[in-house]
This record gives C-alpha cells, structure tokens and sequence, in this order.
C-alpha cells in the first residue's frame, strides 16, 4: 500500500506540472488526490509530512520563508535540516525510517508565498545527528520505472547517478525559485521599461551566481525583459548605485532603426523602477562592482 500511494503521488505530480508548470500553488497541492477512496495530501504544515493514511512520511518541505536553509553538501547533495533539535523528534524518527526502507519521497522548495516547486523521486542518504541534518538525494523517476524498482539498493553505480541528477536538479530549482521572487518583487515588470509579460521576463543577477557575492536572493536581482537583460549583460546598459540606468556610449551615438531608439538610448539617465518593498531593492554595492565594469567596457 505505502508502495502504491507513493507512485499515484508521482504520477498525481506529473500531471499537475504538465497542466500548471512547475510552479504548484498550495491550494492544488493541498486539495491532494484520491486512492483507494481516500484523500492522499501530499504537503502540510510541516517540513516532515505524513499523510493520516501513512506510517512514514511522504515529503520535506524547505519553507518559502527561509528557503536557503538547507544547501548543498560537499558531494553535490541536498542538506535538509532536522525538525527542531532533537534527534529523537517524532518526524526525524519517521524521516530515519524512511532512510531505512530506502523509500522514495517528494522534496517541495517553496518559491514565494503559496507557491512551490517539486522534484520527485528523493532519498534520505544519511544521517548526520551531529549536525541535525539528514542529506537528501534524487534520482531519475524513468530509469527507476525502466527497472520497476523504487526502493533501490545503495551501490557506486546508484550513487554517481544520484549524486549528478541531485546537483542538475537542485541548481534548476534554486534558479526557477530565484526567477519567482525577483519578478513577484517586481510585480511581475520589467525593471527598465515596464513591460510586463511574463514570458518575457528574466531574473537578472547583478553579480553571476559563480561569484562570491552571487547569491541567489531578490537584492542580487533584477527583473528584466530579455532584450533588456542581454543589453545588461553585455554591458550595453548600466545601472549606477543611484539607481540610474546608463546606455554605453558608441550606442548612444550609433544610428540604427526605432527598436535601438526607443528599447535602448531612451533609457539614459532614466531611474530605474524599484520594488515596493525597499527591503527587496538592489544592492548598492553590488551594483557599484557591477557598475564599474561597465565604465570599463564604456
């Protein structure tokens, strides 16, 4: 039965992200689905969460509110911290137990208020009690349907795989959930001319995320257009720890069609549109870093 409710909430979740994309909202993920005549609720208050119908639990949950609380490990692997500090908690037992009986769950990254995304299927790998953490991995849901096997024995060959997918997954998750809070920061516009499409749009980090200072949070980003982050990239376009959007100079002075007029040189010496929220504003030092590269390609 647990083997059963398990694949229905796999295959539940492939559906869903085939119908809404890979950002779920709480409200669908809450409503769950049914087997057997009974409600299966995949996500619940808790980070540890165990359906009524289950004896062990079904998913971890990394909060939207603290969502880098949990990070990588040194070998490329998800870090997810024990339900407060004690190692015997009921949820880090049922976690332990999951470990045991190597069963699969599903690992839920909330993005902002109410909304999360999904990777399935993860495994508890180990425990760390010295550190209150247990190290999580995901693995390939249709190599292990190939294999009809979801509870896989540990081996180097297991290990390798998962230790790729984990690193592949996770780097995908952190950037789509970067994505969500820049452009919800944003209100969903572009930062330069207002545009407001979302497919249009791009979370732009001020420092490259392989920079020391390249964090994946909102003050690191900017929502951008494409055009307009590509001219950002490239040092086309500026933006002063003042806020104050410059065009390179050869631009300014190039003659071209409406689209380089009207998209680009008119955004010299513009202010650039802030978050409500000044806490979610860029940072200005790192705008200063990112500035003077610019003036150096100038």
């Amino acid at each position: 039965m647990d083997t059963q409710i398990r694949n229905a909430a796999f295959a539940w979740l492939e559906q869903l992200t085939l119908i809404h994309g890979d950002v779920l909202p709480w409200e669908i993920l809450y409503k769950g689905f049914d087997f057997v005549r009974q409600r299966i609720v995949p996500i619940g208050a808790t980070g540890i969460w165990k359906p009524k119908v289950m004896e062990l639990p079904l998913s971890i949950t990394t909060s939207p509110n603290s969502p880098y609380n949990d990070a990588f490990t040194p070998d490329d692997l998800l870090k997810y911290n024990y339900r407060g500090t004690d190692p015997y908690h009921g949820d880090n037992v049922r976690l332990r137990e999951v470990m045991k009986q190597r069963k699969p769950l599903i690992y839920f990254l909330g993005v902002s208020k109410g909304n999360y995304l999904a990777a399935w299927p993860v495994y508890i790998v180990n425990d760390n009690i010295l550190d209150l953490s247990f190290t999580v991995a995901v693995d390939d849901m249709n190599y292990l349907k190939k294999t009809g096997e979801l509870e896989v024995a540990e081996d180097p060959g297991t290990y390798s795989r998962r230790k790729y997918i984990t690193s592949k997954t996770l780097v995908r998750l952190h950037q789509r959930s970067f994505r969500e809070r820049v452009l919800l920061a944003y209100h969903n516009q572009c930062a330069l001319c207002h545009l407001r499409h979302r497919e249009l749009l791009d979370a732009a980090h001020i420092i490259g995320d392989r920079e020391d200072t390249g964090e994946p949070i909102i003050q690191n980003g900017l929502s951008l257009c494409k055009i307009h982050h590509a001219a950002f990239d490239q040092n086309i376009i500026g933006i002063n720890p003042d806020y104050q959007i410059k065009v390179r100079k050869d631009i300014l002075e190039e003659i071209d069609g409406p689209m380089l007029k009207y998209g680009i040189q008119f955004l010299e010496n513009e202010k650039l549109i802030l978050p409500r929220n000044r806490n979610n504003w860029p940072d200005r030092e790192r705008l200063e870093v990112r500035f003077e590269g610019f003036l150096k390609a100038v």
